[in-house]
């Protein structure tokens, strides 16, 4: 009678466990992938391989535009030139009698500040309008002499220039001391202005830095502005720069060492650079054959051939057990909002399995000493 109670309990448990799933934390590669082996899958499966990295690469970027868009570095004269909305301190000094141009009793007439019109010129009293946009300071006080010479040859003039709007750049953001910032000269370059603004912030991730000009807008990331000197252009008057956080990310799943969204460390991230950012595989339970990299284009990027994708959403696979597919790893290239699933390993179900049936030998063990 005991005997027969012990096998009850051994019957009954396995019976519980057949009705009951395999605990796991990520699905199986063959579970995921099983629907592309039906009449009208509704995904494409890729498996990537160093022959189709570079054909791939040419798919259509998803997530973002796919590069930041930065311009070349070029040089310019190292002195200012006035500009449109600069202003004009001029100070007239006239050492002869019964001058137009200065008081009685005084050498020198200062004038009312001017700012230089749209049409880049100023108006000089018994003189004129006079064209003064695109000088630099030195030639403007020269044209302005040569224009009083006519009423008083011995006069002469001094210049000082206030930048305006079209001679300054503005710090809107992500810096120390956000404002308007007058330039020093035509060669005044990002790098500077960006100092003399305090610095980037460090309080953001990632930082981007951003330059609006001319109703353009230029993007690159502060790592790669500071790694490379071609990068560090001439700014122009009327530039606007802000500094933001990279906001790119994109998602990890499954028998990862983490799973969480991950922000985009450089301007582009392999698959391989990708997994490391996440920590790595779960050695216990990842599938290293089963790396799944999930992404969905627009239904104008969707093509017939090999020149994109033949679906929206498209699986891409990769397998790291492989020389082909480590290296496959390293040239595929993770887009924003992809989503990066770990499979779980069969070998780590069947280990759970055991455990479990382990188990019931023990409650089995158990039942036989509590009936003896």
């Amino acid at each position: 009678m005991a005997q027969l109670s012990r096998y009850l309990v051994i019957i009954g448990i396995c019976s519980l466990l057949a009705a009951c799933s395999v605990p796991r934390g990520a699905a199986l590669q063959s579970e995921v992938l099983n629907e592309s082996e039906s009449e009208n899958p509704t995904f494409q499966v890729v498996e990537v391989t160093r022959d189709l990295t570079d054909v791939l690469a040419s798919w259509p970027a998803t997530g973002w535009h796919g590069h930041y868009h930065w311009f070349g570095r070029d040089h310019g004269p190292d002195g200012s030139v006035i500009q449109t909305g600069d202003r004009l301190i001029i100070v007239v000094w006239d050492s002869e009698e019964n001058s137009l141009l200065s008081q009685v009793g005084s050498k020198q007439t200062i004038l009312p500040a001017m700012t230089v019109s749209a049409g880049g010129k100023i108006f000089m009293p018994y003189v004129g309008d006079v064209h003064v946009r695109g000088l630099s300071q030195s030639a403007a006080r020269s044209r302005l002499q040569r224009a009083l010479e006519e009423i008083s040859p011995s006069a002469q003039v001094q210049l000082s220039v206030e930048p305006g709007r079209n001679n300054s750049i503005d710090m809107v953001s992500g810096v120390g001391a956000p404002g308007r910032y007058p330039l020093e000269n035509q060669n005044t370059k990002i790098l500077t202005a960006l100092a003399l603004g305090g610095g980037i912030s460090s309080s953001l991730r990632h930082p981007l830095v951003r330059l609006q000009r001319g109703g353009q807008t230029f993007e690159t990331r502060a790592d790669a502005l500071l790694a490379d000197a071609s990068r560090n252009v001439r700014l122009k008057g009327g530039d606007q720069i802000s500094v933001v956080e990279d906001d790119r990310t994109f998602n990890v799943l499954g028998a990862a060492a983490q799973e969480s969204v991950i922000y985009f460390e450089k301007e582009e991230m392999s698959a391989m650079e990708a997994m490391s950012a996440m920590g790595g595989l779960n050695d216990a339970r990842a599938d290293p054959r089963g790396i799944l990299i999930l992404r969905e284009y627009s239904g104008s990027d969707v093509v017939t051939g090999s020149g994109g994708p033949n679906m929206q959403q498209v699986v891409f696979t990769i397998d790291l057990t492989s020389a082909d597919g480590l290296f496959a790893a390293r040239q595929f290239m993770v887009h924003p909002q992809d989503t990066l699933l770990a499979t779980e390993s069969p070998v780590a179900s069947a280990r759970t399995i055991l455990g479990l049936f382990g188990s019931v030998v023990g409650a089995g063990a158990t039942v036989n000493g509590l009936t003896n």
